[in-house]
């Protein structure tokens, strides 16, 4: 772990990682276990990767926790989901302030359950205050409803005249997201071997690199982690330009 980490390039750091932490249901499944048996043996690779982003300063982590389209899951696994996100809150909330993160939430909470608004709202109030990495749980979280919420403050604004239709530009546009305080995703990872975004953070990852794991999340190690980095760092991003230009912009 150490020596992959003393591999990073610490002054070439992503400012955004972001994780589709898939796979709990089929890892407990290949072990005869009931898929509940996953999520709750998943909470070890959450601490895993809050853990490494906050030994090299990574600022923003965000978990993609519970989508907008995990409700039509089957009932007794969404009620689990839910008391064991309440009990894991109630159980790292001072982990998390000790480490000095700051918890903040995207996604339309509004529809959790009471018990979770509660514990996510203390966490919050606690950390408030932290100077470090900032820990983002995108909740009842679906990348097209943020976008379609966006365009609707923004229709109003128009129709109530605080805004000229054009001046709509991809700056104001963003200001209208749950993301708007944060920087654009520069490493997306999903893991479970699946290679889809599954309606995750389609506008900040416009320029995201993205890496697909061949594991699933429960066996999410902070080398796993660390190697992402690493693969991140061997990319060039070009945002358009060409080599060529990026060379000349170094010069």
């Amino acid at each position: 772990m150490e020596e992959l980490k003393s591999k990073i390039d610490m002054t070439k750091l992503p400012k955004h990682v972001a994780i589709i932490m898939d796979g709990n249901g089929r890892w407990a499944k290949s072990r005869g276990e009931e898929r509940t048996y996953g999520h709750r043996s998943a909470i070890q690779s959450v601490r895993n990767a809050i853990n490494a982003c906050n030994e090299i300063h990574i600022p923003y982590l965000t978990l993609y926790t519970f989508s907008t389209e995990n409700w039509n899951r089957p009932e007794d696994e969404v009620s689990t989901l839910m008391s064991l996100l309440s009990e894991t809150l109630l159980n790292e909330a001072d982990e998390i302030y000790t480490k000095g993160l700051r918890l903040k939430v995207i996604g339309d909470v509004s529809k959790m359950p009471e018990m979770v608004r509660e514990q996510l709202q203390n966490v919050m109030d606690l950390t408030k205050n932290n100077k470090g990495g900032t820990l983002v749980l995108a909740l009842n979280y679906g990348s097209q409803d943020e976008i379609i919420h966006a365009v609707k403050s923004i229709a109003k604004d128009a129709k109530d005249g605080k805004i000229n239709p054009e001046d709509i530009n991809n700056q104001l546009f963003e200001s209208h997201l749950y993301t708007k305080d944060m920087p654009p995703v520069d490493l997306m990872i999903r893991t479970s071997g699946e290679i889809r975004i599954s309606n995750f953070l389609l506008w900040q990852i416009a320029y995201a690199e993205l890496q697909f794991l061949d594991i699933f999340w429960p066996d999410f190690t902070k080398d796993d982690f660390f190697n992402c980095i690493l693969n991140y760092q061997d990319k060039e991003r070009r945002y358009g330009k060409t080599s060529e230009q990026i060379e000349a912009d170094k010069a």
